[in-house]
């Protein structure tokens, strides 16, 4: 009996634990359970369309032949996405057609253009000279830039770019890297380990991430005291570590850092042979004291900047640059980039050779009096003014130049200085820009108050200047007005600038190439009519365009360019247009060497009646067809 009752007892003992594939099986599931769970979380999230796609590129939705850069691609660099700085929409087509240019812009706030965003963005003076130099050539030219960034997105950014298939890739970049998103001094750094940095940019992507940041954040939110007083600048949010002193630890992070990223980039890009144009970074030297200095003595960044400024003042300029330039590597606080960023770049540049230097340091001093970079060159401490940017477009252009990277011979040369003259920048670009830097320097570390003798400029320019600077309207929708305000008052010089202003800024519409084309036909440029129907006739295939710079191109004199055209001259068969069009070259041919021969001439005039061109602008295309050929 008492055996029964043991063995009763020994069947109500605990069950034997799992052993052997049983174990392994049951470990294993314990350790995917909650990898399980985050799998079909995330389904669900993406099934339910929750947070936001943060891919760099996305189909533009108007036209879907095109990407354009994802307005949330920038959230993945910021744990406060509703501050995420946001890019620009320029679009390029999926499928690349032949003869296409393709060239996109890595970097920061001065690669974007502030403050003359869009246009005096120096990609937009590339963009406007390359295709005045090149019109039977396609470019398009992407600026990815941001804000408030630094190496980390550049770096994301572009190794993201060689299945886009581009013709080189440009980059400005540095002056960030100890206040951009992740950087050492920012109040985003989250450490040193680039691994686990990109890691996290990687798992930001993920809508399970993204939940849980704003579950995070609402938490946060309930408990955060409510804070008065003014708003912060975007400067002064980002800005946490503001004492990093020349060679310490943070100081030396910070180079580490930007040199790491910038060589696995470099490398990438070389890797696939995509030529890449890396330049150096500009600051304003002269016309800044130092943000922080340790002291005022004469070995502080005070003492130096003090000392720099008495030698310039005494002419002693080789003096004022060296002390100047200790004064900004001795600044504290590194919104200027130490010379060691530059240094990097160079070294970077020589590493590989499907990457080539842009010295834009180099030209901005040869710009700058006395080769000492100020204001004349740089709006407040990094930022160019617009001469500034049109030297940062033509430090570009001459690496481009010099590696031939676009091997057809040019339409036309186009100079530095003549690019400065023909660029379309509107008076309202310029005050947008300035008004923006004034409302900056109230700020931190500015601190410096608009002075109350300042008024606005009583003009319609002004007003708009105003309303885009102060984020109240557009910038299209600013053009839009200004153009119809120059109608009215029949300034149709102004209109033709907006015109190619709007064809910077929208390169694929009809619309705009249209109208820059009619307002140099009445304006009588002749020859930049037909530039700008040619683009158009690029974009439709339409014949009556086709008709319409053949005729262009005589009224410019220009019976050479026209020959392409023949076949959409209607008046003449195509054999006879090409009769009289090899007559007129002919003649003019003969001109150069007899200009006052009067039978040459009166055949010319004959001719040009026989192809429908009145003898009214005869005196014109001499003019015309001297320019273009001399």
């Amino acid at each position: 009996m008492k055996g029964k009752k043991q063995a009763a007892k020994n069947k109500t003992t605990i069950p034997s634990q799992p052993k052997g594939k049983k174990l392994l099986l049951f470990k294993a599931l314990t350790i995917l359970t909650p990898f399980i769970f985050l799998f079909f979380l995330e389904l669900l999230l993406r099934l339910f369309s929750y947070g936001e796609d943060t891919s760099l590129f996305i189909k533009y939705p108007p036209d879907t032949r095109y990407m354009v850069m994802n307005y949330y691609a920038s959230n993945k660099f910021f744990p406060d996405t509703i501050g995420a700085p946001k890019g620009n929409q320029e679009i390029f087509a999926i499928n690349k057609a032949p003869n296409t240019c393709r060239i996109f812009v890595l970097g920061e706030s001065t690669t974007i253009g502030y403050p003359f965003r869009p246009n005096g963005s120096f990609h937009r003076w590339l963009q406007y000279r390359l295709a005045q130099m090149y019109p039977d050539k396609n470019f398009e030219v992407i600026n990815l830039s941001l804000t408030a960034v630094n190496s980390y997105t550049v770096l994301n950014f572009g190794k993201q770019l060689a299945q886009y298939q581009p013709d080189a890739v440009l980059i400005y970049t540095g002056h960030n890297e100890y206040y951009g998103a992740l950087g050492i001094g920012s109040t985003t750094y989250v450490g040193s380990n680039r691994f686990l940095v990109q890691t996290l940019i990687t798992l930001r992507g993920f809508k399970t991430v993204q939940l849980l940041n704003s579950c995070i954040k609402n938490v946060a939110s309930v408990f955060a005291s409510k804070k008065t007083g003014d708003k912060q600048s975007l400067m002064e949010t980002m800005a946490a570590r503001q004492h990093i002193a020349l060679g310490s630890a943070d100081y030396q992070a910070g180079i580490n850092q930007f040199n790491a990223n910038m060589t696995e980039l470099c490398s990438t890009l070389n890797d696939e042979k995509i030529p890449v144009f890396l330049s150096t970074v500009v600051s304003n030297e002269k016309d800044l004291p130092p943000f922080v200095s340790d002291g005022s003595s004469p070995t502080s960044a005070a003492g130096y900047y003090n000392a720099g400024q008495a030698a310039y003042r005494d002419s002693s300029f080789v003096a004022a640059k060296q002390d100047l330039d200790k004064a900004k590597e001795l600044d504290q606080l590194r919104f200027r980039a130490p010379e060691a960023i530059n240094t990097s770049i160079k070294k970077i540049a020589g590493q590989y050779p499907y990457v080539h230097l842009v010295d834009a340091k180099k030209l901005f001093e040869q710009y700058s009096p006395h080769g000492i970079i100020g204001h004349e060159t740089i709006m407040e401490h990094v930022h160019p003014t617009l001469f500034g940017y049109a030297i940062l477009s033509e430090a570009f252009y001459r690496a481009m130049q010099q590696q031939r990277l676009i091997k057809e011979k040019p339409d036309r040369e186009l100079t530095f200085d003549q690019l400065r003259g023909e660029m379309p920048i509107t008076k309202v670009d310029s005050l947008m820009g300035i008004y923006q830097i004034m409302m900056l320097k109230t700020g931190w570390p500015f601190n410096q108050p608009i002075p109350k003798t300042f008024k606005v400029e009583n003009s319609p320019q002004a007003t708009l200047a105003v309303k885009v600077a102060l984020g109240n309207m557009l910038w299209p929708g600013a053009m839009g007005q200004l153009y119809r305000y120059d109608e009215k008052t029949g300034n149709k010089a102004e209109q033709l600038k907006i015109a190619e202003a709007m064809v910077l800024q929208y390169p694929q519409s009809n619309t705009f190439y249209g109208y820059a084309g009619n307002l140099n036909a009445t304006l009588k440029n002749y020859s930049r009519a037909a530039f700008y129907y040619k683009k158009l006739f690029m974009l439709t295939n339409n014949p009556a365009i086709g008709q319409t710079i053949f005729r262009l191109y005589l009224k410019a004199g220009d019976p050479i360019r026209a020959l392409p055209y023949i076949p959409y001259n209607y008046a003449q068969s195509q054999a006879q247009t090409e009769s009289i069009l090899n007559q007129l070259i002919n003649e003019d041919a003969f001109l150069k060497t007899a200009p006052n021969n009067a039978p040459a001439r009166q055949r010319i005039t004959a001719n040009y009646k026989q192809l429908g061109i009145d003898t009214a602008f005869e005196g014109l295309r001499w003019k015309k067809a001297n320019e273009v050929r001399n």
